[in-house]
């Protein structure tokens, strides 16, 4: 597996401060794609798990990262899913603090579990153990600036704990339906500013943000 870049700090694709991993190789080729260059599966640098990975893993142990996010290209795809799924069992394995798991997706979730050709030995012990899946094709028609961690409204945010537990229901996250600019939206945007500046165990109130005084 190659990658295009590893984001540390990210703190768009996903809640709070998170390392961010987009992977290489993609057969999906979206209209509008933000980084057709991440089609080639081998555009960027190789991934390795004795150094990539163990980078990535290191990079997630302060108390302020809240998680990973794995993003492409597409990491669904067949010859992808066994470094994934790697890195996701070594970050399970050495994150004592429980960090969360988000993976992007342009294959749907139904897609993943019936379609033979994305079916690998690794795609249910992924599926198993992210916890949410953004999954669909980015759709140009459907594109929508409002909506917080996904592109078009086709997309869903997937709550992948409760969903895998019987999987013909699909259970959304909750924040699925966040939109920018709204009461939630903002209070995510403060923690993130909040631990940016050091501060990730004290909040501190939007006014005083806002006055500029010093914290």
């Amino acid at each position: 597996m190659y990658y295009g870049a590893i984001k540390n700090p990210d703190i768009a694709n996903g809640p709070g401060v998170r390392v961010s991993i987009f992977v290489s190789g993609c057969r999906n080729h979206c209209e509008d794609c933000f980084q057709p260059e991440t089609w080639d599966f081998h555009y960027g640098s190789r991934y390795s798990q004795k150094t990539t990975g163990r980078a990535i893993c290191a990079a997630l142990q302060p108390i302020h990262i809240q998680g990973l996010s794995i993003l492409g290209g597409e990491p669904m795809e067949p010859e992808n899913q066994k470094d994934v799924w790697e890195l996701i069992r070594d970050v399970i394995i050495t994150s004592n603090s429980g960090k969360d798991i988000w993976l992007y997706s342009g294959y749907t979730l139904e897609e993943l579990l019936k379609e033979k050709k994305l079916q690998t030995d690794y795609t249910r012990e992924i599926l198993n153990h992210i916890d949410v899946l953004v999954d669909g094709r980015f759709e140009k028609d459907k594109k929508d600036i409002t909506l917080t961690f996904r592109g078009s409204s086709n997309q869903r945010i997937i709550n992948m704990r409760q969903t895998m537990k019987e999987p013909s229901e699909i259970i959304l996250s909750k924040y699925h339906n966040l939109k920018h600019g709204g009461t939630e939206d903002c209070n995510l945007l403060m923690d993130k500013i909040t631990t940016l500046n050091g501060k990730a165990c004290e909040k501190i109130a939007w006014d005083q943000f806002c006055s500029g005084s010093d914290h």
